[in-house]
């Protein structure tokens, strides 16, 4: 008989006997948010720099994501604590740096998010509306989705544009005719000159923000509370980064052949995604430029819901921890079971941190960043990759994890790998910043 385990509403949900694809889910979520139209951008540009020569890196950086993810999940699995809750358990400071992170990350990423995900939409409809319009829309249109929708319903749009990015990613690199020695002979480690930040960025940045925090999240959200989801939870990890991987092969390709053969430079940040359009259009015609538009829409839109929606599970859960602490007679349910049962997307934190993601931030939309928040911003991201892969590191090689769901060898390697990165790519994030 398959092992059964509550949700916090009182159903009864059944184990796995083992792993299965239909309950893929929640990595789809985590893949789709943590990929971005920036990440987009940045591998197109090493591929037009660098042709196929960086491919290894691409492959490499799956593994990272795969270790940090599944480190995140089996944290959740395996002790039925939710990850704010760990870090809580390392002291005060883990909780001082969230609190200051998540205030000022949330403000300004509500605005990148927001333009992200209009810029395609002003290209698809230049005489509609203007730009700034489309910001305020996509960010509003986010707010009430997942104020009013719950996990199953958020998980299933989230595929869908995922299904969008997929498609039309993967037709743009068989349109432009990849070179498939080429590409086999990138799986060779080698760093061209003027190569080593770029292969940090393929390796540490593509798929990698809060929102791997969030996987755990996720998952119980899914229903999967206890170990016995474990190989469904690494299963679901795993093709969600093999996703991940073959949308940056794939936009490698599109960088190799379609600019580096040709020459041709791209803008940096999201508007080279514009600039690609352009080239598609010049190329292959005005429907494949749309196509590529709608696909840019999927991935900057995907990436807003999901930071609307896992970023506030984890401020909902931080508020709770301090609600914990000021009343135990009333901490008797935890924050997985709200997170379950769909309690804490209805709380009062969940749908406070949801505003501050979408209103405050319109204000940036119409004014220059303020120069003290965009440094805040900068230096506060740089750190929290490293922040998550050191502290997992600590979670779960102590008892504060049953003894049979800590790392092994691998895992504590592949964690301290990525914690190297992350903390070279940290350094020269801050020294790349405008002082």
């Amino acid at each position: 008989m398959a092992e059964t385990s509550e949700r916090g509403t009182g159903e009864v949900v059944e184990e796995p006997r083992k792993s299965s694809w239909r309950y893929i889910g929640p990595g789809i979520v985590v893949a789709a948010t943590g990929v971005g139209a920036g990440d987009l951008v940045a591998t197109l540009i090493a591929g037009s720099k660098f042709g196929y020569t960086l491919m290894w890196a691409a492959v490499i950086g799956c593994l990272v994501k795969i270790s940090l993810a599944e480190a995140a999940g089996r944290w959740h699995l395996a002790t039925g604590r939710t990850l704010f809750d760990g870090w809580r358990s390392l002291g005060a400071w883990t909780t001082v740096y969230f609190a200051i992170y998540v205030v000022i990350w949330g403000f300004v990423y509500g605005a990148t998010a927001m333009s992200s995900s209009a810029l395609p939409l002003a290209a698809l409809f230049p005489d509609f509306l203007g730009l700034k319009t489309w910001a305020v829309i996509t960010g509003l249109i986010g707010l009430v989705f997942v104020w009013f929708n719950q996990y199953a319903v958020f998980e299933k749009v989230m595929t869908v544009l995922v299904g969008v990015m997929f498609v039309v990613v993967v037709y743009v690199a068989v349109r432009v005719g990849p070179d498939a020695g080429a590409a086999f002979a990138g799986l060779a480690p080698v760093l061209p000159d003027g190569s080593l930040l770029y292969t940090l960025g393929l390796i540490g940045g593509v798929g990698g923000t809060i929102t791997m925090a969030a996987y755990g999240y996720w998952v119980n959200a899914k229903g999967w509370t206890s170990p016995g989801w474990m190989k469904v939870m690494r299963l679901d990890n795993r093709v969600a980064y093999i996703t991940t991987g073959i949308f940056v092969i794939a936009m490698l390709v599109v960088g190799a052949e379609l600019l580096h053969a040709s020459k041709l430079a791209l803008a940096e940040g999201d508007k080279g995604l514009l600039s690609l359009g352009d080239v598609l259009e010049a190329r292959f015609g005005a429907t494949t430029a749309k196509l590529f538009l709608v696909g840019f829409f999927a991935t900057s839109f995907s990436s807003l819901i999901g930071v609307w929606h896992g970023v506030s599970l984890m401020f909902a859960d931080f508020v709770e921890r301090f609600r914990k602490e000021r009343s135990p007679d009333g901490a008797d349910r935890g924050a997985v079971a709200e997170v379950v049962s769909g309690d804490a997307a209805k709380s009062l934190p969940f749908r406070a941190y949801l505003l501050w993601l979408t209103f405050p931030p319109i204000s940036l939309l119409f004014l220059d960043q303020p120069f003290g928040l965009v440094i805040a911003y900068g230096v506060l991201g740089a750190f929290f990759m490293p922040f998550l892969a050191l502290t997992l590191i600590w979670l779960l090689n102590t008892d504060r994890t049953p003894k049979q769901w800590r790392n092994g060898m691998l895992s504590n390697g592949m964690l301290a790998a990525a914690g190297l990165l992350f903390v070279v790519l940290c350094v020269q994030q801050v020294r790349e910043l405008p002082w």
